[in-house]
């Protein structure tokens, strides 16, 4: 027997290991589990380079939990170790085993290997009052050997009986971790760690077996699926395959839209498979859906380093081996492959989008609901992709929905690029400053009235109505040239392109200023200015418009919260445009009951606000009341 003390610098390592070294205690299983992997690859490749001798037989691992020992095994059929490895690998801590053997095997590709820094067998001490070690090495003629620590610098190392290959690692779990004895709690930790560990994984409570539907005992089952899509070629998977892959990820997810399965080995690694996934209203959008793994072993799903930050929407997988990891290999280290991978990422992105709306237009068009969220995102923050996006972005022209389309019915709904817009609305949608001006709405119901106005004249009003629109458009005003953007209830139809001069009015200019003193009504939800305008005699009485700039900084103000969300609050700004021309003004002006005529004057500046969705609470119901009674 051979007894003597672990060679660390200070006594003290085991305390801190144990309290800092990770930073959630159940990532122990994941280094364990991870070890054992490690164990099972390399003798994989030493048996394909000749080196180990026989049948590599069933390399598997298992997991097991005695509730009466207190203890949780990890056990592997892999390499395993002799006496002098187990003195060299366990009693210097951070040696790693990893380390050198792929040193030694560079450029033999079985040599899958995990672990870098040594210290991943030590997360066992996080948890367990003493730890066991039995392992017998695959070399001819080894004996079998057991190691034990109790925590301290102090072990024991021995001879022992051991029949077949490999390395059970023995934890006998401390008082604060009784948990990791609890069968749903540890089965819950494998599959979220070891899932798509390319070693079979099994797991035996002690107590339960399967049992099939007819409550037979079944034949123990595999926790983790070997052969994950991400790690085949894309030749070699069909749509059905990806598809499959999405729901094993997201059981409860919808299809997904589009994907993109990234392959590369140089100038780094990377494989992986990302989705577009179906996003109906704004309020679904989540983040943080894409899983690091490397080597096939769960990381973290904090990739915001890796991944653009306008794609942290997609679902999916990314798997890299040349993604420097701290110890604990839960947070990312600032380096210069994290940006290429980001670079990469990004222009693949883009590519596939490009490549589908080109091969595919109509196909691409029916998922923009979806898609316009990646896009527009990706084009505020990233001007590379803004590059490439400028040919697949489209605005949808907004169909006008009390006459079921545009005054043009080819325009309806239809798509178009920045410069096929251009194109359709150069004649009419140009302002004196040579600006192309982009109609556009954010309610096609509520502003109707607005839209067929603009329609009428051969405008093309487009959609921008989700969470990100708002900042999109004011960013494209500053990004692309010579275009400005005009919500089409931001003024009278005939001003949305250029201000123009007011046409005469039929009234007079005592009656002009009579019909203004007689709008100035005080609301005090809204500031209201009044002018009054001819129109021709088909416009409505009076047209409520929110000018434009007002309106997006309250807009803005909205989405920042804080000291934004007080100017949110504050009243609407709003312009009365009283049309001079229109015929009711004749019967207002003549009515000679005064009380009457103020009553007039206020349903048809309430119209104009109803119209805007301006008009709520009192405001409102005083002007129901105040129309029945009109109509009495």
């Amino acid at each position: 027997m051979q007894k003597g003390s672990i060679r660390v610098q200070t006594e003290n390592i085991f305390p801190i290991i144990k309290k800092f070294l990770y930073s959630e205690h159940d990532i122990f299983i994941r280094e364990l589990v991870s070890n054992a992997v490690d164990a099972s690859q390399k003798l994989k490749t030493l048996s394909s380079i000749g080196e180990a001798k026989g049948e590599l037989g069933d390399l598997r691992i298992d997991i097991k939990i005695d509730k009466e020992k207190k203890t949780l095994t990890i056990s592997d059929t892999g390499i395993g170790m002799t006496e002098e490895e187990i003195d060299k690998y366990l009693n210097q801590v951070a040696f790693s085993g990893a380390e050198e053997f792929l040193e030694k095997y560079k450029g033999q590709n079985e040599a899958n290997i995990i672990g870098h820094f040594g210290l991943g067998f030590y997360s066992s001490f996080m948890v367990s009052d003493k730890v066991e070690v039995f392992s017998k090495s695959f070399k001819e003629g080894s004996k079998a050997v057991r190691w034990e620590c109790d925590g301290s610098p102090e072990f024991t190392l021995e001879e022992t009986n051991k029949e077949n290959r490999g390395t059970d690692i023995v934890l006998h779990l401390n008082a604060e971790s009784q948990e990791f004895l609890d069968a749903y709690k540890v089965k819950s930790i494998l599959e979220k760690f070891c899932r798509f560990l390319p070693v079979p994984i099994y797991f035996h409570d002690g107590d339960a077996k399967e049992k099939d539907k007819d409550g037979k005992e079944e034949a123990e089952k595999q926790l983790n699926n070997t052969n994950p899509a991400w790690t085949k070629k894309p030749s070699e998977l069909t749509d059905e395959d990806y598809k499959n892959f999405y729901k094993e990820l997201y059981p409860f997810s919808e299809t997904p839209l589009f994907w993109i399965h990234l392959n590369v080995d140089y100038p780094f690694n990377l494989t992986g498979i990302l989705y577009f996934p179906k996003i109906r209203q704004s309020y679904e959008i989540q983040k943080d859906k894409i899983q690091l793994y490397s080597n096939q072993v769960f990381v973290t799903d904090e990739v915001k380093d890796i991944v653009p930050e306008f794609l942290m929407l997609m679902h999916g997988v990314i798997d890299s081996p040349d993604i420097p990891l701290n110890v604990s290999r839960s947070y990312l280290q600032g380096d210069p492959n994290v940006k290429k991978i980001n670079s990469h990422i990004t222009k693949k992105v883009a590519d596939k989008l490009e490549e589908i709306f080109k091969n595919d237009r109509k196909q691409f068009e029916e998922k923009w609901e979806s898609l316009g969220l990646f896009v527009k995102y990706g084009m505020m923050t990233d001007d590379k992709f803004l590059e490439k996006a400028n040919k697949f972005h489209i605005l949808q022209a907004s169909p006008n929905p009390s006459e079921g389309g545009a005054s043009d019915p080819d325009k309806a709904g239809k798509f178009y690029t920045l410069e096929e817009y251009r194109l359709a609305t150069e004649t009419l949608q140009k302002n004196k400053d040579g600006k192309l001006v982009i109609l556009y709405t954010t309610n096609p119901v509520q502003q109707d009235a607005y839209i067929q106005q603009a329609n009428a004249k051969g405008y093309i009003v487009v959609k921008l109505e989700t969470i990100i629109d708002n900042g999109f458009l004011n960013q494209m005003e500053m990004k692309w040239e010579n275009v400005q953007f005009v919500r089409v209830d931001s003024d009278i139809v005939d001003n949305l392109i250029d201000k123009q001069e007011a046409g005469d009015s039929v009234l007079s200019k005592d009656d002009e200023g009579k019909l203004k003193e007689l709008f100035a009504v005080k609301n005090p939800e809204i500031n209201v200015s009044v002018e009054v305008k001819g129109l021709s005699a088909d416009a409505p009485p009076v047209v409520a418009t929110r000018p434009e700039f007002m309106r997006r900084m309250k807009d803005m103000a909205a989405m920042q919260g804080g000291m934004g969300a007080f100017y949110a609050n504050m009243p609407d700004e709003v312009t009365l445009t009283v049309n001079g021309n229109h015929a009711i003004y004749k019967t207002v002006l003549a009515e000679a009951e005064k009380e009457k005529q103020e009553k007039l004057v206020h349903n048809l500046a309430d119209l104009a606000l109803l119209s805007q969705g301006l008009l709520k609470g009192n405001s409102l119901t005083s002007f129901i009341n105040r129309s029945v009674e009109l109509m009495g």
